[in-house]
């Protein structure tokens, strides 16, 4: 259906500053924010638009990763020596672009993947930076939601003088705001999807419309559970045989996926990895700190070492694990040798001050790799 004058100038605006306002539209078009939301529904009857949000037509390209969950604001406070409990401690703080699924997706663009984020801000000034910040990264963040009722998410972690992390506290009650509505809303970027990542951000009714949108269009899921207590957001899903491809938990997590505890023994591991097997996972990827991980898939069970690192900050370390792992399978590797990238691109960031490590790149994971070869 061929589109007016006036859509085709407004739907030209919408592809140069996706996240314009309505207001700021309705002034550049020289028009009115009723016109505008006329023109945009218009848009969206003709299939220019996918839904409101000014959401436009993903393009599809290879290995090209939808990155679903939060995205926040990461405040890091470090103390300069050994932490005192009870007491004020001397230490520095800084303020970065964070959440689970933005730094998976920013992780994928330093490592040449397309990434698409679907994530929710505030309409406040962290919403603002984070977008502008996340965008210069390399990541589309048009499928972002903007919601007016909701205050940015912050992240506000406390690092010991080595990098180990004491204490966290996550204001994330903005992901929220994700439903299954506005997913469904936001159905177009799916399309073309070699992965989608769901973290365990999202709410449960969220993550189950997600597997169900993600199978309509053909795309494989990782779930990454982020936390213990997020973990047991899959059960409800498994048992509805709405099934991810694949899931990347730490051994507690592990436990909350099965609703039981699993020891971090070699065997227990591998018997729990078939229980998911045996629900349709088809991928089990445990994480187990320093002693590395173990890989159950199809192709049998793989147990690799944690690359040597000298520990900074261990934020982000499991994101960009995450995001070399779907980058190197993208290529083509095999899920062991991609599980080595996931290792090496871990070691490269735990060295790093910074949740996305500002060194990670496809020739980095190699050298990390080729001096970690013998282990």
């Amino acid at each position: 259906m061929p589109l007016t004058d006036t859509e085709s100038a407004l739907l030209a605006l919408i592809r140069e500053t996706p996240l314009a306002t309505p207001e700021e539209l309705a002034r550049r078009l020289g028009s009115t924010r009723a016109s505008v939301n006329v023109h945009v529904r218009n848009l969206v009857r003709k299939g220019a638009l996918l839904g409101r949000g000014y959401l436009l037509p993903a393009e599809s390209g290879p290995g090209r990763v939808v990155v679903v969950g939060g995205a926040n604001v990461d405040v890091k406070a470090r103390t300069l020596a050994a932490a005192v409990p009870g007491t004020s401690n001397p230490g520095v703080t800084a303020q970065a672009p964070g959440g689970v699924a933005r730094n998976v997706a920013e992780n994928l663009a330093r490592l040449g993947v397309p990434a698409s984020l679907v994530s929710v801000v505030g309409r406040d000034a962290l919403g603002d930076w984070l977008l502008r910040e996340t965008e210069a990264a390399g990541v589309d963040v048009r499928a972002v939601l903007r919601a007016p009722d909701v205050t940015t998410g912050t992240y506000t972690a406390v690092l010991d003088a080595s990098g180990e992390l004491l204490v966290a506290v996550a204001a994330m009650a903005a992901v929220e705001a994700l439903t299954p509505a506005a997913l469904q809303e936001r159905r177009g970027v799916l399309r073309g999807a070699a992965w989608v990542v769901a973290d365990g951000n999202l709410p449960e009714a969220s993550l189950a419309h997600l597997l169900s949108l993600a199978a309509e269009a053909g795309a494989a899921v990782v779930f990454e559970p982020v936390s213990v207590p997020k973990a047991a957001r899959l059960r409800s899903a498994l048992a509805a045989g709405l099934v991810p491809q694949a899931v990347t938990p730490n051994v507690p997590e592990l436990g909350a996926l099965l609703g039981r505890n699993v020891p971090d023994e070699s065997g227990a591991l591998r018997a729990a990895a078939a229980e998911l097997h045996a629900q349709g996972v088809r991928l089990v990827w445990v994480r187990r700190g320093a002693a590395g991980s173990l890989l159950s898939g199809p192709e049998g069970v793989t147990e690799l070492p944690a690359l040597p690192a000298e520990v900074r900050d261990v934020t982000g370390a499991g994101d960009a694990m995450l995001a070399a792992f779907l980058a190197a399978l993208a290529s083509g590797l095999p899920p062991a040798e991609a599980a080595r990238h996931g290792h090496a691109a871990a070691a490269i960031t735990v060295e790093s001050d910074h949740a996305v490590s500002p060194l990670l790149t496809p020739t980095s994971i190699q050298v990390r790799l080729g001096v970690g070869s013998e282990l």
